[in-house]
């Protein structure tokens, strides 16, 4: 299939391309601009999900706004009947949200003619380009697509079964084409497995809250999570709660309201991010230098998100490791004094679990946490005692899941260029000689798969990879021709790309996403990594910062 960026963006501050003037600024005066920006947004930098605004859209019919939302819907398909973003495997579950949500809204009534007439279409061509998908495997690890890609499937069946009677009546005489079939390598039983296996406990853990609608339909009255706020921060689960419980209460409103007020009516996966973006922008920007400027913000930052029950990326989800290794690290970074005790809740033995009740582990996690404690015992050599062992067991288990070519993949994101970054980032500076070959397979690769315009990318070069690429050559003092041709290539691809536009989505959540401020904050630190490595630096850049024990942070 056919992909295609969607066609309606949310107007979203740090995300908007970068004009000349903004392009033309000096480090520091784009980190600070950068820092600012995302302190003074509550919700974070990215775009709206076709996904999550057609299960809104299915489920929420009394929420205000919904001929923006189906303008979205109709005007975000491809040409070749799909949705979503990425490759075809990828556009799996969004084109399935799409057509069952237009199946929904055909079977509400109510709209013009013209309206209508484009459901019906894009109900059929999003039919045959399900029909069109490869009918098994291997799909994508997103979150719970396990229960949702089943769900959804159900749901489809269902509503064409009703085509033409009283609960879905049509315009002349329109008959839709065959239900897509539930393709290879999911289970259509999983949804009311999990349902039974929780309603036999009693209770649903919130690891299931943040995609609450793949069994909304399916568990009893008593195990609907309360609450009138966004339901695991996802405005599809919140949505779902809502039309099983069947009336909308007014905080949950008021909650989808807030959401569709900031994106432009439309919805985005999880919201807010703040924690999560918050910290990766300051990790990446201090990795650097951090400008003076920003120093008293991020640290507001760090002791506000700083937690030592264990930090959550957003509200209503479950405390994790990830986000609380980068709390534990960028505290460090900034000089404060949080220990990463807390990351010892999820600490299995050998490596770091994200949250508890997790099904695969996530290498990028474990990057970042050998990182926050490499950092943190750099200032703490008494704690060597208690962090030390743990840093070694750590660094061998990041080495063991290295792929034999060089890359480490990861199901926080499609790229193996951004857990590559990530694990080399931490092994070639607290991983000791045990990971040096590790390092040098890593680098070994990233120069053998380069693009001849010097980007790198999965699908196709991007700003976003080739920032993590040049990242991962930037670890090793290699002075050999072929390493520095292409870091020169690099950064030249770089800032020649430097505002160009919107970024691909390449995060995993229920469907692929773009974190478009943390993006921006990587590839502008690495063109300034990649600035400075000739010998020229920004005024001021060394002297000890006031907040901070060091001039030069430690990333």
């Amino acid at each position: 299939m056919t992909a295609r960026p969607s066609t309606v963006t949310a107007t979203v501050r740090s995300n908007e391309p970068v004009n000349d003037t903004v392009a033309n600024a000096t480090y520091p005066e784009q980190a600070a601009r950068l820092v600012a920006g995302i302190d003074q947004d509550p919700w974070g930098s990215v775009r709206p999900s076709l996904y999550e605004t057609a299960r809104v859209v299915s489920a929420a019919p009394w929420l205000s706004g919904e001929q923006r939302r189906i303008a979205y819907l109709l005007n975000a398909q491809a040409p070749d009947g799909s949705w979503g973003e990425g490759p075809e495997r990828y556009r799996l579950l969004p084109t399935l949200s799409a057509v069952e949500a237009a199946l929904a809204l055909l079977g509400r009534g109510g709209m013009s003619e013209e309206t209508t007439r484009r459901l019906t279409t894009a109900v059929d061509s999003g039919l045959a380009a399900l029909r069109a998908l490869p009918s098994a495997g291997p799909w994508p690890d997103t979150a719970a697509a396990e229960i949702l890609v089943p769900g959804l499937v159900a749901k489809i069946h269902e509503r064409l079964t009703h085509v033409g009677d009283d609960r879905t009546p049509v315009v002349g005489d329109w008959r839709p084409g065959p239900a897509p079939a539930l393709p290879g390598g999911y289970d259509q039983s999983v949804p009311g497995y999990l349902a039974r296996r929780y309603a036999s406990a009693g209770s649903l853990p919130v690891k299931l809250h943040h995609t609450f609608e793949g069994v909304a339909g399916y568990i009893p009255g008593a195990l609907i999570p309360d609450g009138p706020d966004l339901l695991g921060s996802s405005p599809a689960a919140t949505a779902a709660r809502a039309a099983v419980s069947h009336e909308p209460s007014a905080g949950t409103v008021a909650a989808l309201e807030a959401v569709a007020e900031r994106y432009s009516g439309l919805f985005p996966e999880a919201a807010p991010i703040l924690v999560f973006e918050r910290l990766w922008v300051a990790a990446a920007l201090a990795g650097v230098d951090l400008p003076p400027t920003s120093v008293p913000t991020v640290r507001a930052w760090a002791t506000d998100l700083y937690d030592p029950r264990g930090v959550r990326g957003a509200p209503g989800l479950m405390t994790d490791a990830d986000d609380t290794a980068m709390a534990v690290l960028v505290s460090s970074l900034v000089g404060l004094d949080h220990t990463p005790e807390p990351l010892d809740l999820f600490h299995n033995g050998s490596h770091y679990d994200c949250y508890i009740g997790e099904d695969t582990g996530s290498v990028t996690a474990n990057a970042h946490a050998l990182h926050a404690l490499g950092s943190y015992l750099r200032h703490h050599p008494e704690a060597q005692h208690t962090y030390g062992p743990r840093a070694d067991k750590l660094s061998d288990w990041l080495v063991g899941q290295q792929r034999p070519e060089g890359p480490w993949p990861d199901k926080w994101h499609a790229s193996p260029y951004y857990a590559t970054a990530r694990c080399v980032a931490a092994l070639s500076r607290h991983g000791g000689d045990r990971a040096a070959t590790a390092v040098g397979t890593a680098v070994a690769w990233t120069l053998d798969t380069q693009r001849d315009d010097g980007s790198w990318g999965i699908w196709g070069g991007t700003t976003e990879e080739t920032a993590y690429a040049a990242r991962i050559l930037l670890a090793t003092a290699d002075p050999r021709p072929r390493h520095l041709r292409a870091l020169d290539l690099a950064e030249t691809y770089l800032n020649e790309g430097a505002g160009s536009g919107e970024h691909p989505a390449l995060w995993h959540d229920k469907t692929l996403y773009a974190p478009g401020a943390m993006i921006e904050a990587e590839v502008l630190a690495v063109r300034e990594l990649l600035r400075t490595r000739h010998g020229t630096a920004w005024p001021g850049a060394g002297r000890p910062h006031p907040t901070t024990r060091e001039g030069r942070t430690d990333t």
